[in-house]
């Protein structure tokens, strides 16, 4: 499985060799964590295979080691061609379910206003179906913008939410505005101070606004910030966790960048009542089959869209692979496409358990949001239950991360 960092690593720089996993100290303190200088002979315990959340009942998975990091999967609730949105939207509900079934830790919905490509609007609804067919697995919006809310309307319709999923809510808050003017005119936008409305919406929640906001929350509703750039900054003063994605990673590029920013959010962190240490969860795309071609294959369609909203402002709905492979595009349109492909992980469940372990020992990284698509949703499901089976089963919630460092 995806072993955690190595104790003799720091945060943030490359381990000077491949992180492997080694046999935890029953009873020790660090159960779980590998020793430096301790010899290593590759993923898998000799002796101890195991076929949990295997998608290849027929072969052993990679034995389980904790402490690990988390396994969450972001669903944006993508439409695709011949289907109506509703499918879409029916879809991530489903997912969802079989999320939990795979034991995966959080499940995350996204907020997209005027796309075409994406149903996913309102996240607290959609959480609201989800609670309604699962139990035990965490859910949370990743994110909710706030320049398109009010803080209170935010922590209202959350406190609601966990009356439903008490304990199992994560309210994710972003910054981002509308793809275009008229999406931004449509919202209403406004300039807005994001660290002040983070602050008033975790007041809200905890009962220390100047208001009291009705219903009160039926459990602990953590919040986390999706960030890049100033949002790493208002996190960290705030003593919020984060998910960071795309640039900051470096996958396909240069990492000292996002490194950097990392550091400077661990370094600035103020400790909160919510969350003592600093905690980074990474969200990319990430694909797995039975082999390196046709997991490239199924990273084909989000690329194709990507490409295509780069070039002409509107980001479609995924198309089958077959038809991307036969579109014709230009030479900058093939440029984004080359762009996306590079910055995700696909492969084989080995090759994309080296390339996630090595992305975690570089960031530091609690938690994994895996924020894949592809048009088959056949292949998503059996790519989900593969990278499911190189993390091994989530906690409970009374045992997962709200309020904790993870």
């Amino acid at each position: 499985m995806v072993p955690g960092r190595r104790p003799d690593v720091p945060p943030g720089r490359p381990a000077a060799e491949h992180p492997t996993a080694g046999h935890p100290t029953a009873g020790h303190p660090t159960a779980g964590h590998r020793t430096a200088g301790q010899p290593t002979a590759g993923f898998v315990r000799a002796g101890h295979p195991d076929v949990r959340n295997s998608p290849w009942p027929d072969r052993a998975a990679p034995a389980v080691i904790d402490p690990a990091p988390r396994l969450s999967l972001l669903d944006r609730s993508r439409t695709r061609v011949g289907e109506p949105d509703a499918a879409a939207l029916a879809g991530t509900v489903a997912r969802a379910v079989r999320a939990e079934a795979l034991g995966v830790e959080r499940f995350w919905v996204a907020e997209h206003h005027g796309v075409p490509g994406i149903a996913g609007a309102a996240p607290a609804v959609l959480l609201a179906a989800i609670a309604g067919r699962t139990h035990r697995i965490r859910l949370g919006s990743a994110g909710v913008m706030l320049p398109h809310h009010q803080p209170l309307v935010v922590a209202e319709q959350f406190a609601t939410l966990s009356a439903f999923a008490p304990g199992r809510l994560d309210l994710g808050l972003g910054r981002s505005s509308g793809f275009t003017p008229p999406v931004r005119r449509a919202l209403r936008e406004t300039e807005r101070d994001f660290a002040a409305d983070l602050a008033e919406v975790r007041d809200f929640l905890t009962g220390r606004a100047e208001i009291t906001a009705y219903p009160r929350p039926a459990g602990p509703v953590p919040l986390t910030v999706l960030a890049t750039g100033a949002g790493l900054q208002v996190a960290a003063e705030l003593g919020l966790p984060v998910v960071v994605g795309g640039p900051l990673l470096g996958v396909g590029g240069d990492p000292e960048p996002g490194l950097a920013a990392l550091d400077g959010y661990r370094r600035s962190f103020r400790p909160s009542e919510q969350q003592p240490e600093p905690r980074v969860s990474i969200s990319l795309d990430v694909l797995v089959a039975d082999t390196t071609a046709e997991a490239e294959d199924l990273l084909l369609p989000e690329a194709w869209a990507m490409a295509r909203a780069r070039t002409t402002g509107v980001f479609p709905p995924l198309e089958p692979v077959a038809a991307v492979r036969d579109a014709s595009r230009t030479p900058r349109q093939q440029e984004y496409l080359d762009r996306t492909v590079a910055a995700a992980v696909a492969g084989t469940p080995a090759q994309v358990e080296r390339r996630l372990a090595e992305l975690i020992d570089r960031t530091g990284a609690a938690e994994l949001v895996a924020s894949s698509s592809t048009f088959d949703r056949t292949a998503l499901d059996t790519s989900d239950a593969a990278l499911a089976a190189l993390f091994g089963p989530a906690r409970t919630p009374a045992d997962a991360w709200a309020g904790r460092a993870g």
